[in-house]
């Protein structure tokens, strides 16, 4: 469904598809009533995986992305059993619930969120079967996923103290979120991963060539909000691409390192890629 308003509808419909996605979850369930159904009937509704009309994000298999972000937490991050792990926008539970099979005792998970509808399902689904896992609402304000919020994404403090987890991932978050909110997010991911601490953050990164193809392309991010790429400007939190350059100057400006090679994605129509959307790896700096 989603991507064919994003290749067939003009642009003021695609934002008024958006809307009505987004911002009511009964057309969600409606649309995906009938796969509910069928899914229940083959039984694949006893597995700790949310009914579809409950997914909010993403339009890859569910469980598939799960399996490979863990893939990246481990061989590419370190990621250990026994670390205290974040996540911030951890949707309706789809890096969390490979991770329980990973994390021990030991370790631990949070997951924060924007929209309390997927920490609800997580509360109820996965923490009383791990109670290292838990599940934090923060009450932001995104046109998108969260138009009521109470506080704006610029102002936020994370509410953990400082250096309190090993390792804090994102993914797909940072290409819904506008510049200023991207580089205080990025401050208070540094302040709360202890020294030595990594972090893996998903984004659409731009430099000068890939403007210019998606500019003169047919790709629908090509119009400019800023000095980013968007494929809506009426609505440019729906998807967002950062130039590469000024996400590495706040890298270096928070103290986080990069580990070079950045991962590139397929968003852009990159022919060598690891991912769909591009991975920044980095490590806080020991002071």
């Amino acid at each position: 469904m989603k991507r064919f308003v994003k290749k067939y509808l003009p642009r003021w419909l695609q934002s008024f598809f958006r809307r009505i996605y987004y911002h009511y979850p009964i057309v969600r369930r409606i649309y995906y009533l009938p796969t509910n159904i069928r899914d229940a009937l083959r039984g694949k509704g006893r597995k700790l995986v949310p009914p579809r009309s409950k997914i909010f994000v993403g339009d890859s298999d569910f469980e598939l992305a799960g399996q490979e972000f863990l893939g990246y937490f481990t061989d590419l991050c370190d990621l250990k059993a026994n670390e205290k792990v974040l996540e911030i926008g951890s949707g309706i539970g789809r890096m969390a619930i490979p991770l329980t099979k990973f994390l021990s005792a030991e370790g631990s998970y949070v997951g924060m969120d924007i929209v309390n509808e997927g920490i609800e399902w997580c509360r109820k689904k996965i923490t009383p079967l791990f109670p290292n896992f838990t599940f934090f609402h923060s009450d932001i304000y995104n046109y998108q996923y969260n138009s009521k919020g109470r506080y704006r994404a610029g102002e936020y403090c994370f509410p953990f103290a400082d250096a309190s987890f090993d390792f804090v991932f994102l993914t797909s978050v940072f290409t819904h979120m506008l510049p200023a909110d991207v580089g205080h997010y990025l401050a208070e991911i540094s302040r709360v991963l202890r020294p030595g601490g990594r972090c893996l953050i998903t984004y659409f990164l731009i430099d000068d060539t890939v403007r210019e193809a998606l500019v003169k392309g047919n790709h629908h991010m090509k119009y400019s909000f800023e000095d980013c790429l968007v494929i809506d400007p009426q609505m440019p939190e729906a998807s967002i691409a950062h130039p590469e350059k000024r996400i590495r100057e706040l890298y270096i400006k928070y103290g986080l390192v990069i580990s070079e090679p950045v991962r590139y994605g397929n968003w852009s129509g990159r022919s060598e890629f690891l991912s769909s959307q591009d991975i920044v790896i980095a490590k806080k700096t020991i002071s």
